[in-house]
């Protein structure tokens, strides 16, 4: 755990990527198993469990020390785990830590009943950059500005691999990597993942130019609708001994449980890439291997993210269905080393040849000219299932990662409301000596009642503005939340506004940003509640 520690605190003091992944590189070389494993895994973001809740390090820490000194301490650090490292008011220093994946067996095994006292007796063991470390890693917070496709890439350096090598490998095989680092270091065979059910590295896209749309050339693109879905990956292999299915969120969580009626019915040897929607035609079967789905909006399918055993009523209004754009593997074969065009024939093939419940093929688009696409563009945002069109170079190999200039996502313009700010919080890591975190609200007679949180979306020359106008106008305080005049117009840009019960609004916005400072503008001019819901699309 010392040596751990130690890579943390210097890869947080350390701004560039080449020194950071030096760092890193040094500790994997040695460190020994299953340590380093462990570690890799902390950073990549592959924990699959908490070792203890916030809540429980809050009440721990509130035990200890007066809580209104902590309340202090944090509002001014900023950060939890930070302010408990340094706060925590017991020491009693061991000559030796226990190493870091002992820490890791013994939260993985410890009951519930003694989670906080097995916390806080390490915790009090510990110097401070130490407990911060293990307060990270226990609430999977660690937030040290390398990547998991980085880590991915020093893997690569450190074993002399491609990194197309790793990204294959690294979905099927678990923390702590024992025998993917002895691989990589020659002294084991590569692990053998042939058979396999496991998540692909996704291919993404950039947003479109207008110099992109201008250079458009026909017979060189392939352009979809863009749904308003989430994007996922289906893998199936029930010609194995023990069949499998999976559905894959695009950075590779498992997300079988919430969507059982999708793969109740599969067979076969796939990996394809789509768009989970509800799809009020997908439990008919159908000879019509393209049959158009008929798809509901988000808000439909919000309703099914996160249920981790959905009701049978709940499956039967809102049922699923995938929209396929592409395919990685069909029939056994891996087909990313070939381009769109040949992945797309052969996906058409596959379809003509049989009808499957809740999966539906693409449907491709066609435009001539820069202004056609245009045109094109302008027509399928009127339906609002679509929120916009995927352009793809036929030419294009399946590459994991945001390759440059083969696809891209052309989305429809956002939404745009003026609100006024009510409440703002303190950010987290580099920001967290501003207040960056926005509550803003919309008008019901002379009331504000507040409409949406926003983080993004300004310069950090205007952070530093509005931090300091924050400060200047607060007029009330909640803990870390400042109640501020309300007095400064935020304009708010967001996908879309769904109906919510959970506020007090009656209505929810879908990644709201901050397109502009109004500093112009009276807040008795901003919109209205009845404005935001005129926005709300049936």
């Amino acid at each position: 755990m010392e040596a751990f520690s130690h890579l943390l605190e210097q890869l947080y003091f350390t701004s560039g990527t080449k020194a950071k992944a030096q760092l890193i590189a040094d500790y994997i070389a040695n460190t020994p198993d299953p340590d380093r494993g462990w570690a890799i895994a902390a950073m990549a973001g592959t924990l699959k469990f908490d070792f203890f809740k916030r809540n429980t390090v809050k009440k721990l820490i509130t035990e200890r020390t007066d809580p209104e000194l902590f309340a202090m301490s944090y509002d001014y650090v900023g950060e939890v785990s930070e302010t408990v490292a340094h706060l925590w008011p017991d020491s009693e220093p061991v000559n030796e830590l226990p190493s870091l994946s002992s820490i890791v067996d013994t939260f993985s095994t410890v009951s519930k009943q003694k989670v906080s006292e097995t916390l806080a007796r390490y915790l009090t063991m510990m110097t401070p950059s130490q407990r911060w470390a293990l307060l990270k890693l226990g609430t999977r917070g660690l937030r040290i500005g390398v990547s998991a496709r980085s880590i991915k890439q020093i893997l690569a350096d450190f074993g002399g691999k491609d990194i197309k090598e790793i990204e294959t490998l690294w979905h099927a095989v678990e923390p702590p990597y024992t025998e993917l680092l002895q691989w990589l270091e020659g002294k084991s065979d590569k692990p053998d993942i042939q058979n396999a059910v496991t998540f692909h590295p996704v291919m993404l896209s950039h947003p479109i130019e207008e110099s992109d749309i201008d250079s458009f050339l026909p017979n060189t693109w392939q352009i979809e609708n863009k749904y308003d879905g989430i994007r996922v990956q289906l893998a199936v292999n029930t010609e194995k001994d023990e069949p499998e299915a999976a559905l894959y969120s695009r950075t590779g969580d498992d997300i079988s449980h919430s969507f059982p009626d999708l793969l109740e019915s599969l067979s076969g040897n796939m990996v394809l890439d789509g768009e989970l929607l509800v799809i009020h035609n997908a439990n008919a079967a159908t000879s019509e291997s393209f049959a158009e789905p008929e798809v509901d909006t988000f808000n439909s399918l919000q309703q099914r993210l996160n249920k981790k055993k959905p009701a049978k009523a709940l499956m039967q209004s809102n049922p699923v269905g995938l929209i396929v754009y592409d395919a990685l593997v069909l029939d056994g074969e891996s087909l990313t080393e070939h381009t769109l065009a040949v992945r797309r024939a052969k996906l058409e093939d596959w379809f003509s040849k049989r009808a499957i419940p809740r999966l539906f093929l693409s449907t491709t688009l066609q435009a001539h000219s820069p202004a056609s696409l245009r045109n094109l563009h302008k027509t399928v945002c009127e339906n609002r299932a679509v929120e916009g069109l995927m352009i793809k170079r036929l030419n294009s190999t399946y590459v994991p990662g945001r390759p440059k200039g083969q696809w891209f996502k052309w989305k429809r313009d956002p939404l745009v409301v003026d609100a006024v700010m009510m409440y703002a919080q303190r950010g987290h890591g580099k920001r967290s000596s501003f207040y960056s975190d926005y509550t803003f609200g919309a008008w019901q007679g002379d009331q504000l009642l507040p409409i949406g949180k926003a983080y993004s979306g300004f310069t950090d020359e205007e952070l530093k503005k509005l931090d300091n106008w924050v400060r200047r106008n607060a007029i009330g305080r909640f803990g870390p939340v400042r109640e501020v005049n309300k007095a400064l117009v935020l304009e708010v840009a967001f996908d879309a506004v769904h109906p919510s019960n959970r506020h007090k609004s009656g209505v929810a916005l879908r990644f709201p940003r901050i397109h502009r400072i109004r500093w112009d503008k009276p807040a008795q001019e901003a919109d209205t509640l009845d404005n935001v819901k005129a926005l709300i699309e049936e």
